[in-house]
């Protein structure tokens, strides 16, 4: 720790930073182009232990929860709402993979800025934080790619084979 705070400080800088971090993402990632997100980089893409979904829905019940997680994308001009799916057009569907991954994008450096959180904290500060911020994301990284991982196979059935990237369509 390289400030010694009060614990009563303590606690208000980690709410204002958790605050600050978690809406300033979702906030400055929701002004950037759906383009820039690609759905099938080497992070994004599903992996074979993943199988199309199946493992989350096995390994951690995801059916019975994830509609229950917020989608703060929708708080912001510009924000794609994932709760629901509008149409089956392959153009929707890839944007919304596109948008699976911008949100799982943004819980990961959400995640990846807990170092900040030793300046001000005890060490046990810096674990209550991490399980804060493990508690927070990580329920919403796994049903972002669960959903990434059921679309694909959607994408997959309506092209009848392997998945591929939509092309848009010309007039």
């Amino acid at each position: 720790m390289l400030i010694e705070p009060s614990i009563a400080w303590v606690i208000a800088l980690n709410i204002i930073a958790w605050l600050i971090i978690q809406f300033g993402l979702a906030w400055s990632f929701t002004q950037l182009a759906a383009e820039r997100f690609d759905p099938h980089n080497f992070f994004a893409r599903t992996k074979n232990w993943e199988r199309d979904g199946h493992f989350y829905e096995r390994a951690f019940g995801i059916k019975r929860w994830k509609d229950k997680l917020p989608d703060a994308s929708r708080m912001f001009r510009g924000g794609f709402a994932k709760a629901n799916l509008q149409t089956a057009s392959p153009e929707f569907l890839e944007r919304f993979l596109r948008e699976t991954w911008r949100g799982e994008f943004v819980h990961w450096l959400a995640l990846l800025t807990l170092p900040l959180f030793c300046i001000w904290n005890p060490w046990w500060g810096v674990l209550v934080n991490a399980a804060a911020a493990l508690t927070v994301n990580f329920p919403c990284i796994l049903a972002l790619r669960y959903n990434r991982a059921r679309f694909l196979r959607v994408i997959s059935r309506h092209r009848g084979g392997a998945h591929q990237p939509a092309t848009p369509s010309t007039p």
